[in-house]
């Protein structure tokens, strides 16, 4: 594909999503902007939830890890479901019943300010982070297949990708980003089943002989048992997703600010149940998809087709039909660019309920503060997307859990000790606890393999910290 072409194909997708950003942000209030006025239909939610648990990180890293992963990001898929299954029965009707806009308003009434504080800070790193090394990655890929060829810098790339961001969710806030994610849906498993179709063409297969080519590869190993040690082992991975997906989605104020539209408890519930079900069909897709790139670039003779660069390479290479050029682009930029509005708007959320009060303000102060945090937040992910992109060396998607395990551990450990248990902690302790467990963890993490005869840390970690965090507060608590 040209430039040209590729500049095109954008344009006329946020075309798309700026009509359906003002269509939803039209008469829209602080309630509509933070809640959606939680009158959003499950069913709508649960379609958009599909699209808003993938991202650009996902639509290119998880192809391009099955070369040296195989099929083992299904092994933290099945913990995806447990931990999703606790989401909907323990942590949505706990937000629910306490009417929560902001759901670190828990830890206020639970623990006390500190508490609540330290909470929404960790969310703030924590998706300011994750939400730029997600941006990173399809910045990277635009800045390869647009802005370099017509020597423009990574720069102006960021600030292009941030201000379009700013554009489609300054108004709608979360009322938009529900239908935008529908759009991303669509988008994301169009390009994935038509990309799939023309590479098995390119290939000669069948659907049959597709599914049996990809069952007889190497790469399509699911399950991993032989060595504890390695961080591709079944139980570090399943108990790694099912935490992670309750730290970074149950206990993440971008992904529950969504589930919380639905209209009532039970229509919450239907709704991530039948999402998360979807979701593990995806990401076996993916899988898939990753095992016929492989062996597109290898009879092709493809250079530079792995890892996260294999999905862009295959597609942009002039090899199979232009269409596939243009899915990849559809595909990765519907992706990317929802994950970071969507991230935009529970940030500037969080900021301004968690961080700075919106208590004794009217509906118009609430207003101009939230737009000034919304275009604050926006300035803060674009330097971060820059910082990143100076100091890259992994895969994104490997950089994403890693981060989270950091960040979200002491987030689940203070709300599964508010849940836990009924004791009453020393509020003013509790952010020495949350700093002090994620420094345990990194030192564990340097030294697991001369401590514990080779054993290297995975996603458990994140299970680690929180563990480490509910120490912190036990001792520090009373009955």
């Amino acid at each position: 594909m040209t430039p040209t072409a590729i500049i095109i194909t954008i344009l006329a997708y946020f075309a798309v999503v700026i009509l359906i950003s003002w269509l939803a942000g039209r008469k829209s209030d602080n309630a509509a902007f933070f809640s959606g006025n939680r009158k959003q239909p499950w069913y709508l939610v649960a379609f958009a939830m599909i699209g808003s648990a993938m991202s650009g990180v996902t639509f290119v890293s998880v192809p391009g890890m099955v070369a040296t992963s195989g099929f083992g990001y299904m092994q933290m898929a099945l913990g995806f479901i447990a931990g999703q299954l606790v989401i909907a029965f323990v942590l949505i009707p706990l937000f629910y019943r306490r009417n929560l806009v902001s759901i670190y308003g828990y830890l206020e009434s639970r623990f006390g300010v500190s508490s609540y504080k330290t909470g929404a800070w960790f969310f703030f790193i924590s998706k300011m982070l994750g939400a730029s090394v997600r941006l990173f990655l399809a910045c990277i890929s635009l800045q390869v297949m647009v802005f370099g060829p017509l020597g423009i810098p990574f720069w102006v790339n960021v600030a292009v990708t941030v201000a379009i961001l700013i554009l489609y969710t300054y108004r709608g806030g979360v009322k938009a980003v529900i239908w935008i994610d529908s759009l991303k849906t669509i988008c994301m498993i169009t390009a994935i089943i038509l990309c799939t179709v023309f590479i098995s063409k390119a290939l000669g297969f069948t659907f049959g002989s597709m599914l049996q080519a990809v069952s007889e590869s190497d790469m399509s190993r699911v399950f991993f048992f032989d060595d504890p040690n390695h961080p591709q082992y079944f139980l570090k991975q399943f108990f790694g997703g099912m935490f992670t997906v309750i730290a970074m989605t149950g206990l993440d104020q971008d992904m529950m600010q969504r589930s919380l539209t639905c209209r009532n408890i039970s229509d919450s519930q239907k709704n991530i149940v039948t999402s998360t079900i979807l979701q593990t069909v995806v990401i076996a897709m993916f899988l898939i998809l990753g095992v016929l790139l492989y062996m597109f670039a290898d009879v092709e003779g493809i250079a530079g087709a792995t890892g996260d660069k294999t999905f862009p390479a295959v597609a942009t290479s002039g090899l199979l039909p232009a269409s596939v050029g243009i899915l990849f682009v559809i595909g990765l930029i519907s992706c990317s660019s929802p994950a970071g509005g969507s991230a935009l708007t529970a940030l500037t959320t969080s900021f301004t309920i968690d961080i700075l009060g919106t208590g004794g303000k009217s509906e118009a102060q609430v207003k101009t503060m939230r737009e000034r945090v919304h275009l604050l937040m926006a300035v803060c992910m674009g330097v971060t997307i820059i910082i990143f992109n100076m100091i890259n060396s992994t895969s994104a998607i490997d950089a994403v859990y890693k981060l989270a395990s950091y960040t979200y551990g002491p987030i689940l450990g203070m709300f599964t000790f508010g849940i836990l248990t009924k004791r009453k902690v020393n509020d003013k302790f509790v952010p020495l606890a949350d700093i002090v467990a994620p420094v345990l963890c990194l030192i564990l993490q340097l030294n697991s393999e001369r401590w514990f005869g080779g054993y290297q840390f995975s996603y458990e970690l994140l299970i680690i910290n929180a563990l480490f965090t509910i120490i912190g507060l036990w001792i520090s608590s009373k009955k």
